[in-house]
């Protein structure tokens, strides 16, 4: 299963190799804009934009209410396998 999950670009790093630090959750990682980069426009335009992040991919741009939603999603996804895991766990031990 692939997940692409939101990002929003925060700084271009090298404007050479189309790269970016984008904040996912917190938390600031490189990533290449090659596949939503336009040679229409600079790179700096897209600072501040949402793109959903795949291995190191901005593979597609998002509006901050799509990022939203799917943060949520993610989140209650991840809550609900915490509650699998843990009724495992609990299996395991009867």
């Amino acid at each position: 299963m692939c997940l692409g999950i939101p990002g929003r670009i925060v700084e271009i790093t090298d404007e050479t190799r189309k790269l970016a630090l984008v904040e996912i959750s917190g938390v600031r990682r490189q990533v290449n804009l090659a596949c939503i980069a336009s040679e229409d426009e600079p790179l700096d335009s897209l600072i501040g934009e949402w793109a959903l992040v795949h291995v190191g991919f901005a593979m597609s741009r998002i509006n901050e209410a799509e990022a939203a939603e799917t943060l949520k999603i993610l989140q209650a996804l991840g809550e609900a396998q915490e509650e699998i895991n843990a009724m495992k766990q609990s299996a395991v031990q009867l």
